[in-house]
């Protein structure tokens, strides 16, 4: 055995609405290789530990942020990059193993399961010896092909995802430190029916905060290398769309009780989930809003929200917010509305100066489906050119509405977002926004907040987008007269497939 494992990273995230109008093209992605994707790991730095622990071998990654389904040629071209990268290098060389930095929750337009597509064809290549490991978003999905073909997954563990590079660390050490063992894990999967939003999921709250919480002392146990659970991705219809527990280790007595311990503990709690933030109607959350005595308040404009998947040039929001003569009158509260993107809108709008009285139509020009274009009739503020993901953003005055029109898709969740085109969210009364829970500056920038329950892609409202091909029956969905089946499946090493434990297994 060398004295250092050889290591490829690879990766693909998106999260993909099967309700967004949006296709997933090259544009949506950025894409690394090369040394600059093995600088984008500050735990994989000159002088890192974990840089000196292995050899690593850097080969292809596409990340976008949420939209809906991939274009299908789009994702065979990233696949056959990687399939492709790795081959050479385990041509040249023997892999050890193989670092994946995936979502969890891809979906590409005429398949089923993306990731379990790209681990089958990553095993097809590297063969059966290297470990593979994977990081994903705790709204990933597990399919029993993924599970099959990857030993060593984990995934977030809090939501928002403050603890997304600490896990990309941990998974990259758990592939280290199992190398050096010598040995490969045990692995046991729970599927769990239960499919739920992360706006009713988030760890700021309970029961969330809890379950989470009790990795840690499952980890602790002897026998157990690592635990996660995964609330699943809402807004695909696929039969993988569901929560799931993983755990890994050595003894598979251990590795299994615990991830049927930690699924009937999620089960248990699953009428306590509840919305993180105060929710409520459009309406709702403005009449809120100008009640309040402290500023900035937030309204979450979640129906549309390009961090869950949502399309993010839906009107419906402006559209009533543009009617509401309380907030275009003389006097009305600074409010900024993020945001829709229409590239002809911005083209027009760019013949202007700022100052310039514009009138313009905009939005919808992708998802019609619940409101049309809307006319945007102001003074141009301002043009800002250069952003990587929006291209060009208008800003534009109606009354007290700072309207925000991007060429591109761009999702606002960070305040500076907001103070690059001259809009510091601290100097704003309202700020209206396409997003579920709020982003942590946006948290700690918020002074009251309604999670305004409006209509687009990514819905709260499961049961109205009308879910065909998940399992079933599913809560919330279904009602359940008994307790599922929490019986977990194992893989241990160099089976050739899963099977059922425990009493199976010691029988």
């Amino acid at each position: 055995m060398s004295t250092r494992p050889r290591i490829a990273i690879a990766g693909t995230a998106i999260e993909s609405s099967a309700y967004a109008a949006h296709r997933a093209g090259h544009r949506d992605f950025r894409t690394l290789s090369g040394d600059d994707l093995l600088a984008r790991y500050p735990f994989l730095a000159p002088g890192e530990p974990l840089r000196e622990a292995a050899e690593w071998l850097p080969v292809f990654d596409a990340r976008s942020i949420p939209g809906g389904a991939v274009l299908p040629e789009v994702y065979a071209e990233f696949r056959d990059r990687i399939v492709s990268g790795l081959r050479a290098l385990h041509e040249d060389a023997p892999l050890d193993a193989v670092y994946l930095d995936l979502h969890g929750a891809m979906s590409v337009v005429g398949m089923d399961d993306a990731e379990g597509d790209l681990v089958a064809a990553i095993r097809d290549v590297v063969g059966p010896e290297p470990l593979i490991g994977a990081t994903m978003d705790l709204h990933g999905n597990v399919s029993p092909r993924f599970f099959e073909q990857v030993e060593l997954p984990t995934c977030y563990r809090l939501a928002p995802h403050e603890d997304a590079w600490e896990t990309r660390e941990r998974a990259a050490r758990n592939l280290v430190d199992q190398w050096r063992t010598g040995t490969r894990p045990v692995r046991a999967w729970v599927p769990v029916p239960i499919l739920l939003p992360g706006e009713k999921t988030s760890t700021r709250v309970e029961p969330a905060r809890s379950l989470y919480a009790s990795i840690a002392d499952v980890e602790a146990r002897d026998g157990v290398l690592d635990a996660s659970l995964w609330i699943g991705y809402a807004w695909a219809d696929e039969p993988r769309c569901h929560a799931s527990v993983v755990v890994t280790g050595s003894a598979p007595d251990v590795v299994a009780a615990e991830a049927e311990a930690l699924a009937r503990r999620m089960w248990d709690v699953r009428d306590d989930f509840a919305f993180v933030g105060p929710p409520g109607s459009l309406d709702d959350g403005v009449r809120e809003a100008l009640a309040s005595t402290e500023r900035p308040y937030f309204i979450s404009d979640s129906g549309d929200n390009p961090g869950a998947g949502g399309t993010g040039d839906v009107t419906w929001t402006l559209t009533r917010l543009l009617a509401m003569p309380e907030l275009t009158g003389p006097g009305a509260p600074l409010t900024y509305v993020a945001s829709i993107f229409d590239a002809a809108a911005v083209e027009a709008l760019a013949a202007h100066a700022p100052g310039d009285a514009v009138d313009v139509t905009a939005g919808a020009r992708v998802d019609d489906r619940v409101s049309g274009p809307v006319r945007i009739t102001g003074t141009l503020v301002s043009l800002t050119d250069g952003d990587p993901d929006a291209g060009r953003i208008a800003v534009i005055a109606v009354g007290g509405l700072r309207v925000i029109v991007t060429e591109h898709r761009k999702a606002f969740h960070d305040v500076a977002d907001f103070a690059a085109i001259g809009l510091p969210v601290a100097d704003a009364d309202v700020v209206v926004t396409k997003i579920g829970y709020l982003e942590p500056t946006l948290y700690d920038a918020a002074r009251g907040w309604t999670l305004a329950l409006t209509p687009g892609p990514v819905d709260q409202d499961l049961v109205r987008l009308g879910h065909r091909r998940i399992q079933r029956p599913m809560f919330p969905y279904d009602a359940f007269d008994t307790d599922p089946d929490l019986t977990a499946r194992v893989i241990a090493p160099h089976d050739g497939a899963p099977r059922r434990t425990r009493d199976e297994a010691t029988a």
